[in-house]
């Protein structure tokens, strides 16, 4: 599935390098680790994730894992879980924790923010229903202010419970008597995190690889 047969750099990467802001170079780098990962086969599988060590005490290790396979993450239209991924749906989703070039415009930035976003939203919308549930909200907050390296994971944890606490006043409280309660849809997640310094915090490390150094 996507598997691309050409070495890094050449110029059939361009249509991968362009989609995800990689360069040739750093597209060579993630092909070593795609093929390290998969035991030099031309595609990934869940039980290859087992294998890393980085990830095994990650709590959001199942989101993180499931995000390689869920086919709204490849930059297509569409939905569902594949049960295999290729070198290309490997480096787009990996694109998602790159943080953002310095020299973006605002424009792209934007843009960049509200594809991470979605992508974050996605990892927590397991069942693709549209929406997250309260304590999954309260999950993200917690995970992206632990990865600031300013914060003591109980000090994120109390504010993350805050920060879900107020969102449960807001809509649920206002409320009536026999209303269901539906979730956090992605639109109201935007709005939640408006001004939530996010870029640099989603990264991910396996297989020796630092996203934070794909960002040139």
């Amino acid at each position: 599935m996507g598997a691309l047969q050409s070495l890094p750099g050449r110029p059939e990467y361009s249509d991968l390098a362009e989609k995800t802001g990689f360069s040739f170079e750093q597209i060579g780098v993630l092909h070593k680790r795609f093929k390290q990962l998969s035991h030099n086969e031309e595609t990934l599988r869940r039980d290859h994730f087992n294998e890393i060590h980085d990830l095994a005490f990650n709590p959001i290790r199942a989101q993180i894992i499931e995000a390689f396979f869920d086919r709204r993450n490849f930059h297509q239209d569409g939905e569902g879980k594949v049960q295999e991924i290729g070198f290309e749906e490997f480096v787009v989703v990996m694109s998602h924790f790159r943080p953002p070039s310095d020299h973006m415009t605002e424009e792209q930035r934007a843009k960049t923010r509200r594809e991470k976003l979605r992508f974050l939203f996605n990892m927590h919308d397991t069942d693709n229903d549209g929406t997250i549930t309260l304590e999954e909200y309260r999950h993200v907050v917690e995970e992206l202010l632990s990865r600031s390296g300013t914060l003591e994971k109980e000090t994120a944890k109390c504010i993350a419970d805050a920060a879900m606490l107020e969102v449960a006043s807001i809509s649920v409280g206002h409320m009536e008597p026999d209303e269901f309660y539906e979730g956090i849809t992605f639109e109201h997640f935007l709005k939640l995190l408006d001004g939530f310094e996010i870029e640099s915090r989603m990264t991910i490390r396996f297989l020796n690889m630092d996203t934070t150094t794909l960002c040139k």
